[in-house]
């Protein structure tokens, strides 16, 4: 009985210290001290940035802009608007992106005008169909809050830089544009990013710039209940995302750069308004960001590159770090402790080696078997995976995260109390078994389910054929954890900590009590607080996980890490959880998840999303209504057959070469772009496309019939047409879109050229949209209209 209390007094500690954790602070008033970072006062200007969608070139941006440069003329900052353009490729060149972009720049002078200076930077164009009150606006008005509290605190060592960038969510155009010409730049030493990938959440470090010793101690010292890890950092550069952060590291500069990803449905979403946005979330960035830019502008000198380091917050204020060769101290005491543990143990005569390799077997159960029931869990759903097609589980995402949560809990528990029960090989392997299979019931076969769950019943088959006991069990556990952290530690030092320090926890829990051979209320007392330490601890990092990526299996590894810190709490062969209450928590978890999947998410808070547009082929004459999101709601497929037409999967090139859901449509009048091309007097070729007036998206596909060198977008280099017969797409977005391709070929030829410009408005001639009901919203470049047709020009 002792033993279950103390397990449940564990449990709920650990979920209170978490939930503290991950709690946004509540927001300043609008008359706290000046000083002060105050999300009242930043959201004066988020209401105003966000009160309506405003990508990059469309005439609410050009507000946005003027609004910028008059809060930044009242701050004292002289701003002015810098125009310029930039390009965005693929890997392989076969995608180009463009656009023009009106950058905002305001500078708040320090002492030393020549010393390198503190940018702190944001994006203020949104994407088609969002206010972008999150995405990021919230970025821009804690900028703006920020340099006036800086200013309040008196004149800086060095200039701050206030750098508000245009087209971010088109390509990164501002900032690679600031970047790669701006001489303003070559004045930046350090840089403070800002950005969002949802309304809510603890404001996140999550990246740096490279050697960042000195960076990460800057942070150490003034960051409020930071949210950080090495962790992080090391995740986000192996991943496809990029921010307005990118730039800056390719210009080799040292930064910070901060974000919040929680309730992900309004990412770029028409739900990302001021009244969505969590005030709380914009205070905890914004304290964050200007206690390191107070520093950084102040001090005497700019953080210099050092050393990467290792690093994550514990609790509270604090961060540990250390560099990456000291993390084998830690795996070094894990080790020795492990080592008392097991002397303590078999002094005791409570050891068996044949426990120990079946605490081993467990742990690669917790692993498989974790593994293939929480990728069930994910497609039990019913959801698909993509950008668009994961929204419906985002509108119940704290919902999903709890039955998520059950789910791991419970198999935990299920194993600890098997294990120390024997004879469960049948149940324990036909568990895991069965999820595995399962996996490929809903949206096909599904070879890594399938995988795991062999896996796990591979093992659970041996594992469980006998009862072991605590010690040996918990040890075996242990060895695989100390396994993990060395190869950690080895191949990648900036990770090694997840599985070090709760390890560390776990194996000072064991030899304090001999690997739990002891009953007495001290130890089973020490047992619960390392244990809920670790468990909260991990469960922030979870949680991060959680939203940061949709691979729930990943969270497995959380689930063998918290059965090393409860193991001893749930696994004797005398209390503990129990086998029942075990199962009854697995069961709890796959409930919600139905529940999930059974209740359909959609109401006026979380809309579901419509893209309709009106596609106008004007070489054939043929019009197509069109919807481009994955599911056709009610609504849009009234839209789509409004002129009788019957729905089928249609490609309508150039901007969707896949089959999308589309209906014919009466043609209606369509002002058509322009294309031309001539040979330059020093033998080049130029193709000029133009949009036609109040187009803002101009998409461009060519092929050519000889290969072409020394080819340029709008005056930059751009590697492309180099490959006869290949594609290229081109895509260009600003206020009056038009490309003009140069390039050198290697003889007389021909280019097919297919365009498409959108216009984000329905045509005037067609049957209007219906109303829109509350639960279902616009999204992207819905309601637009898009002129296509295809030229041939030779040469």
């Amino acid at each position: 009985m002792g033993r279950t209390l103390a397990l449940t007094a564990c449990l709920v500690a650990a979920m209170l210290i978490a939930w503290f954790e991950q709690r946004s602070p509540h927001p300043r008033p609008a008359d706290a001290p000046a000083t002060t970072f105050s999300a009242a006062r930043a959201m004066v200007d988020d209401r105003v940035i966000a009160r309506a969608p405003h990508p990059v070139g469309s005439v609410a941006n050009a507000q946005v802009r003027d609004y910028l440069v008059r809060r930044m003329t009242e701050l004292g900052l002289s701003p002015q608007v810098r125009r310029d353009r930039a390009l965005e490729h693929d890997e392989h060149g076969a995608v180009v992106r463009g656009g023009d972009v009106e950058n905002v720049i305001g500078v708040l002078p320090g002492r030393d005008r020549a010393a390198p200076a503190v940018a702190i930077e944001a994006h203020y164009d949104s994407v088609a169909g969002s206010p972008g009150a999150a995405d990021d606006a919230a970025g821009v008005s804690a900028a703006l809050e920020i340099v006036r509290a800086l200013k309040a605190h008196g004149t800086p060592a060095r200039d701050v830089i206030v750098l508000i960038t245009d087209g971010e969510e088109a390509g990164l155009f501002g900032a690679r544009a600031f970047y790669a010409r701006d001489p303003l730049a070559r004045h930046v030493g350090f840089v403070l990013n800002m950005e969002t990938r949802g309304s809510a959440g603890r404001a996140q470090m999550f990246q740096t710039g490279a050697d960042n010793g000195a960076t990460v101690a800057l942070f150490r010292r003034t960051a409020v209940r930071p949210s950080s890890s090495s962790l992080a950092v090391f995740l986000y550069e192996i991943m496809p995302n990029d921010t307005d952060f990118t730039p800056v590291r390719q210009a080799g500069l040292a930064g910070l750069n901060y974000a919040f990803i929680g309730r992900q449905f309004d990412y770029h979403a028409a739900s990302s308004t001021p009244r969505h946005l969590n005030q709380g979330s914009l205070q905890d960035m914004g304290r964050q960001v200007l206690a390191a830019a107070r520093a950084a502008a102040f001090d005497p000198a700019l953080p210099a590159r050092t050393p990467d380091v290792v690093f994550a917050q514990t609790f509270g204020n604090h961060i540990l770090a250390y560099p990456p060769a000291a993390g084998w101290l830690a795996v070094a005491l894990a080790a020795a402790l492990l080592a008392v543990a097991v002397w303590r143990a078999r002094r005791a005569q409570a050891w068996s080696w044949l426990d120990l390799a079946q605490g081993v077997g467990v742990a690669v159960y917790l692993l498989a078997g974790a593994g293939a029931l929480l990728r069930l869990a994910r497609r039990a759903t019913g959801v698909g995976f993509g950008f668009l097609e994961q929204r419906p589980l985002l509108a119940e995402a704290a919902r999903f995260e709890l039955g998520l949560l059950l789910v791991g809990l419970g198999l935990a528990l299920y194993a600890a109390s098997s294990l120390a029960r024997g004879r469960m090989r049948l149940a324990a392997a036909g568990l895991v078994a069965a999820a595995g299979l399962a996996c490929s019931a809903f949206g096909g076969p599904d070879p890594i389910g399938l995988a795991l769950g062999v896996a796990g019943a591979a093992v659970g088959a041996v594992v469980f054929l006998r009862a072991a006991n605590t010690a040996g069990a918990w040890a075996g556990l242990l060895a695989t954890g100390l396994a993990a952290a060395v190869a950690l530690q080895a191949l990648a030092p900036a990770t090694a900590f997840l599985v070090a320090w709760p390890l560390a926890l776990a194996t000072t829990a064991a030899a304090l009590s001999g690997l739990a051979i002891s009953r007495r209320w001290p130890l089973l007392t020490a047992e619960a607080v390392l244990g809920a330490v670790g468990l909260a601890w991990l469960g922030g990092l979870a949680h991060g996980v959680y939203l940061a990526l949709d691979v729930p299996e990943l969270l497995a590894i959380f689930v063998w890490l918290a059965a090393m810190l409860i193991w001893p709490l749930a696994h004797p062969k005398f209390a503990g959880a129990g086998r029942l209450t075990a199962f009854a928590v697995l069961l709890a978890g796959l409930a919600v998840v139905v529940s999930v999947r059974l209740d359909a998410p959609w109401s006026a808070r979380y809309p579901q999303e419509t893209q309709v547009v009106y596609h106008q082929d004007l070489d054939t004459g043929r019009a197509h209504r069109a919807s481009l999101t994955p599911e056709l709601p009610a609504w849009a497929r009234t839209v789509l057959t409004a002129d009788g037409g019957e729905i089928a999967k249609r490609s309508l090139p150039p901007l969707w070469n896949r089959p999308v859901t589309s209906a014919p449509a009466a043609a209606v009048a369509v002002a058509a772009p322009t294309l031309t091309l001539a040979r330059r007097p020093d033998g080049r070729v130029e193709l000029t496309a133009t949009a036609p007036p109040g187009a803002r998206i101009l998409a461009l596909n060519l092929r050519s019939s000889v290969a072409a060198a020394e080819a340029s977008l709008n005056g930059l280099p751009a590697a492309i047409l180099a490959r006869p017969g290949e594609w290229t797409r081109l895509r260009w977005e600003s206020a009056s879109p038009r490309m003009v391709v140069v390039f050198r070929p290697a003889g007389p030829g021909a280019v097919e050229a297919s365009y498409g410009a959108v216009t984000e408005s329905w045509p005037a001639d067609a049957k209007p949209l219906p109303a829109r009901p509350a639960d279902v919203m616009a999204f992207d470049i819905s309601d637009s209209t898009v002129a296509a047709g295809a030229r041939t020009l030779s040469w």
